[in-house]
């Protein structure tokens, strides 16, 4: 999933006029080759996750091209660095079976490593909604950032940050489909806008149709605008037959249905729309069928 770049350098974003984060720098020193077993990941690395197929197209061109753009590390002892950016160019050059990378060295503070690997991957667009939202998050709890001064520092307006830092607060599921790119942001800000008891009804929906973004929010005010079931209503188990004859209908239609049964064995039931054109799209499948 991709995230639009910060736009800000490192050095602008966590520079020495910085409020809250003081990252003690000093300019770069000139390349050198560093040997591959000398080299550890960032332990604070806020990405989760590396795509195979991609990491191996990486190796295929590190063997014939080398290195085009050198990583950054931190000198953690004499004989071992600590990746700051560049472990996908790390380790492709481990699977190319390179013994060296080209690597620039920066003195910076263990408790500013995170908050520079967060921007920098950022800014390459290599992480997805979930793994930002987690290092904001990390930013928030580690550097006592208030979202305010995080925005100011990352280069997002506030209600960016704000609806980032949200998504943490969805069910297991919704994320975990958000990471493995199953649902969009959109979606993820829509089905975090209905009513919790509400949210995975929705990302079934979304899941089940592939409703677009637009459709999800459209299905999200419905279901926020639609009046509160009774809990005697709610409680009561319906025959398999309703259950199919909705599973029937959802089959034509990606708005909601529901089926409600009286005492006395009637009932009815609903077809929840948005628009006009919701209306104009039933008649077509019916025309059809």
């Amino acid at each position: 999933m991709k995230n639009k770049g910060l736009g800000r350098g490192l050095d602008a974003i966590f520079g020495l006029d910085g409020a809250n984060i003081d990252v003690k720098s000093t300019p770069m020193s000139s390349m050198r080759e560093i040997e591959l077993s000398k080299i550890i990941p960032n332990p604070t690395q806020p990405r989760a996750k590396f795509d195979d197929e991609a990491l191996t197209e990486l190796a295929d061109s590190i063997r014939t091209l080398g290195v085009i753009q050198p990583i950054t590390v931190k000198r953690n002892t004499d004989n071992e660095y600590v990746i700051i950016s560049g472990e996908r160019r790390w380790r492709a050059s481990k699977a190319a079976g390179l013994a060296t990378i080209p690597a620039y060295i920066r003195e910076v503070d263990d408790a500013n490593l995170h908050a520079m690997a967060l921007v920098e991957n950022i800014q390459r667009q290599d992480l997805n909604a979930i793994e930002i939202a987690l290092g904001l998050q990390r930013l928030v709890d580690e550097c006592g950032l208030t979202q305010d001064s995080l925005a100011e520092k990352v280069g997002k307006k506030r209600s960016t940050v704000a609806n980032y830092m949200r998504l943490l607060r969805l069910p297991d599921e919704v994320q975990l489909a958000l990471k493995e790119g199953l649902i969009s942001m959109g979606h993820a800000k829509a089905i975090a806008g209905v009513p919790d008891e509400k949210q995975l009804a929705l990302l079934k929906r979304c899941l089940k149709k592939a409703l677009s973004v637009r459709q999800a929010e459209e299905m999200a005010r419905a279901m926020c605008e639609a009046p509160k079931a009774k809990a005697v209503e709610e409680e009561q188990e319906y025959p398999e037959s309703y259950t199919r004859l909705v599973e029937q209908f959802e089959k034509l239609f990606s708005q909601n249905i529901s089926i409600k049964r009286s005492k006395t064995g009637g009932g009815r039931i609903t077809i929840d729309f948005a628009s006009d054109a919701d209306i104009e799209q039933f008649v077509t499948r019916f025309d059809n069928l």
